[in-house]
């Protein structure tokens, strides 16, 4: 049997009370290298021998630990837990997943790494029977994974075994942004038997773990980086910071963000992107030209009937009376394999008649954003967003962007935007604007440059009538 011998000191009070604390879901948030995973490593074997014992004199335990991608799993997360619990410490399985089995005379301990790209993790943890799990940089992992987790774990050992003497979830992360989950669970509305802890700034007095950084190691963080960085990396705070390349660094919160008023007289155009994070933009285009995205609808883990009645309560309370043309990702025209309607036609029964927007290609789309941000109309931007907008906002930002390539030399970014909580609103925004008539010239351009036999009849997309429809009482639900 393996024998665990290792001497740990909490980095500060603020990580020694959640290292102690046993609600049910704990989170810990602090600037980086303020000791918050090690503190989650060592909760994990705190709970293990806390364990009751079964009928053979054995305390066991079941652990995911979660990270955003497998490239960050390896090196980040699984790199800090070997750093004090080594591969000879047991036996460690490096594939599928990476699972560390840790065996002593009275312990019988196993953790399992999951990274949530990889579609067989996933599969995986939410068929889990656990005792507990642990989220690293919870900012950067949608709620609907907590969610799963608290029902997964409890469930090992099981009762017949004596069950569990503790069983929860805990979390680490450097700040995120106000409009995040976590943001709303610590500050705004903590649910009862959760608890969140805050640890000081890295250039405050009661800085956690500065006996293990070098002197000057806050210092050292501040030359070349803009404040944002500085505010959330260092001094712990929440805040937005942007990671990647932007899809469209034309803009300017500055500048392109302002008040702006429904006009009942013009049409409201709604892009919407589909899927279980589906998302909705509200716009409409003044008689200057000026385009204003009004509002947002985004939601997570909803599927498109549910998601479809809340559109549809939103047009008839905030826009009741207003024309609509309403625009939906083209993939959104084939139907599931398990369900032979289309988003399309789930939207339909819910009384909103939607078409696919002209096209998916990626170029276009984005053109047809692009182009109004560098137009001047009037002395003021050709396109403008409602503070109301916070999700759209983000993306806009920076936070709707190309990952970059782990390559060492030049920067490198995907070729793709990356998909993560900010993309699908922005996307719908995108299904707005092209099927609206911004970016027709490109989408003419395009055709006219095919061969003639590939033309379809030298069809425009936007040369059929688009049909039009009117949400207040009594409307027509099947109607243009």
């Amino acid at each position: 049997m393996t024998a665990i011998d290792l001497e740990y000191t909490p980095p500060g009070p603020v990580a020694r009370s959640f290292l102690l604390d046993d609600s049910f879901v704990t989170g810990i948030r602090g600037p980086i290298g303020s000791g918050k995973s090690v503190a989650c490593c060592f909760k994990i074997l705190k709970k293990s021998v806390e364990q009751k014992p079964s009928a053979d004199g054995i305390r066991r335990s079941r652990w995911a630990v979660i990270r955003n991608t497998y490239p960050e799993l390896k090196t980040t997360t699984i790199k800090t837990w070997h750093d004090w619990f080594p591969q000879s410490l047991g036996r460690w399985q490096s594939e599928g997943p990476p699972t560390h089995f840790i065996k002593t005379t009275d312990l019988d301990i196993e953790v399992m790494f999951l990274a949530l790209d990889r579609p067989e993790d996933v599969r995986k943890l939410l068929s889990l029977e656990l005792t507990g799990a642990w989220i690293n940089e919870a900012r950067d992992v949608p709620k609907a994974i907590l969610d799963g987790l608290t029902g997964r774990v409890g469930r090992y050992p099981a009762a017949k075994d004596g069950g569990c003497s503790w069983s929860g979830v805990f979390m680490d992360t450097n700040p995120p942004d106000t409009d995040h989950w976590w943001y709303r669970l610590a500050e705004e509305d903590t649910p009862e038997g959760w608890a969140f802890y805050s640890q000081p700034g890295g250039r405050s007095p009661g800085a956690e773990n500065r006996q293990h950084l070098p002197a000057d190691y806050y210092d050292r963080q501040l030359p070349g980086k803009d404040p944002a960085w500085i505010r959330v990396y260092v001094d712990g705070d929440y805040g937005f910071v942007q990671d990647g390349k932007p899809v469209f660094p034309e803009y300017k919160d500055g500048l392109h963000c302002k008040e702006v008023a429904l006009d009942p007289r013009l049409t409201v155009f709604v892009g919407i992107d589909f899927g279980l994070t589906p998302a909705a933009v509200f716009g409409q285009r003044s008689v200057t030209g000026q385009w204003r995205w009004l509002s947002e609808l985004v939601a997570e883990d909803m599927g498109a009937k549910r998601f479809g009645q809340l559109l549809a309560a939103e047009m008839r309370s905030r826009y009741a009376g207003c024309q609509f043309e309403i625009y939906g990702d083209p993939a959104g025209d084939g139907r599931a394999q398990t369900d032979e309607r289309t988003p399309f036609d789930i939207l339909r029964a819910e009384g909103i008649t939607a078409r696919p927007a002209p096209s998916n290609d990626p170029v276009m789309r984005q053109e047809a954003i692009r182009a109004p941000l560098g137009r001047l109309i009037d002395g003021e931007p050709g396109l403008i967003i409602s503070p109301e907008c916070r999700v759209l906002r983000k993306a806009m930002a920076g936070a709707y962007r190309y990952r970059r390539l782990q390559v060492a030399g030049q920067e490198r970014f995907h070729d793709v935007p990356e998909k993560n909580r900010f993309s699908h609103v922005a996307d719908a925004a995108q299904y707005l604007m092209l099927g609206a008539g911004e970016g027709r010239s490109l989408i003419k351009l395009r055709i006219e440059s095919q061969p003639r036999q590939n033309r379809a009849a030298d069809h425009n997309p936007f040369d059929s009538v688009v049909g039009r429809q009117t949400m207040a009482e009594g409307y027509d639900p099947h109607g243009w």
